[in-house]
């Protein structure tokens, strides 16, 4: 009876060990073609572009806002702003809303464009 259990016992181990080898195996051929295939070149290709043009619009945001974090500053502080400061504050504050939205798409856009670099990291080493 003790034979019949350890045979019992032989016999899967090996089973999985041989299937543990396939797997590995499969695992480490399909490395490269499952990143093919799980997205396409002119998909990673698409991303890299987006981020570019979201960076272009964050920069081009950022500059249009200007240096409005002392006006903000002051404003919390209680002081009053007034003539072309009031006018900058106003401008900057309807700026900020932009740039908060453009923020949130570049941020998008480089989530998405990470298998760039992964892509890139393989075929530029």
């Amino acid at each position: 009876m003790a034979k019949t259990n350890a045979a019992q016992s032989d016999t899967p181990v090996e089973e999985s060990s041989a299937v543990a080898d396939n797997e590995e195996t499969t695992t480490v051929e399909d490395t490269p073609q499952a990143a093919e295939d799980s997205q396409d070149i002119d998909e990673i290709l698409n991303s890299l572009k987006a981020l570019l043009s979201a960076v272009e619009k964050l920069q081009k945001v950022r500059q249009e806002v200007g240096d409005i974090k002392p006006l903000v500053v002051r404003m919390l502080d209680g002081e009053l702003l007034v003539g072309e400061e009031l006018e900058q504050l106003k401008s900057g504050v309807n700026g900020l809303l932009k740039l908060v939205r453009v923020y949130s798409d570049h941020q998008a856009a480089l989530a998405k464009a990470q298998p760039a670099r992964n892509l890139l990291d393989e075929i530029l080493k």
